[in-house]
């Protein structure tokens, strides 16, 4: 009981606090997600969550810069493919976004790839999912820079109804 207490108050501080985000939109995403996160387990701290959101947000932003990404997925993932840019398809999203949270060591996430319609040229896709510590990668959030031009999508795995999502076990990120 004290701990659900304690965990609201927290979340009232968190949607109506301060932050350095000047999109509003973007603020509100970031709010969503943190308290997703915080809704995998009741151990997750509020503040683990709010800093695991933010860092999907930041890092996200980072590898847009860093594929110098152009336009809408697709576009882009031409561009890739004729050899006129480096980097950017899904799995290069996912992939970079696995590798910094995996660093980072949160105590109460963990991390995982996904693919849907894999091995097929045109179809397949990759992401990310964040599950708590020992938890069902089914169970989990999915996290996706590639998808929405500019936005970053994310929604239990569950809820996901445009992907079929299977767990890469094997595919490693390096």
């Amino acid at each position: 009981m004290h701990s659900t207490i304690l965990k609201l108050f927290f979340l009232f501080l968190f949607l109506w606090g301060c932050s350095t985000v000047h999109d509003p939109h973007q603020q509100s995403s970031r709010k969503v997600l943190a308290i997703q996160l915080m809704e995998l387990d009741e151990k997750i701290s509020y503040h683990e969550a709010q800093d695991l959101s933010s860092a999907i947000f930041q890092r996200s932003a980072v590898l847009d810069q860093m594929f110098e990404r152009t336009g809408n997925p697709y576009m882009h993932n031409f561009l890739v493919n004729i050899g006129l840019k480096k980097k950017g398809l899904c799995y290069h999203y996912s992939d970079g976004l696995y590798s910094y949270l995996k660093q980072k060591n949160y105590s109460g996430f963990e991390f995982h790839l996904v693919g849907a319609n894999i091995g097929d040229y045109w179809r397949e896709h990759n992401a990310l999912v964040v599950v708590a510590k020992g938890q069902k990668v089914m169970d989990g959030i999915v996290v996706d820079p590639w998808r929405d031009e500019r936005e970053l999508y994310f929604s239990k795995i569950s809820e996901d109804r445009t992907y079929e999502w299977k767990h890469r076990i094997r595919r490693g990120c390096y």
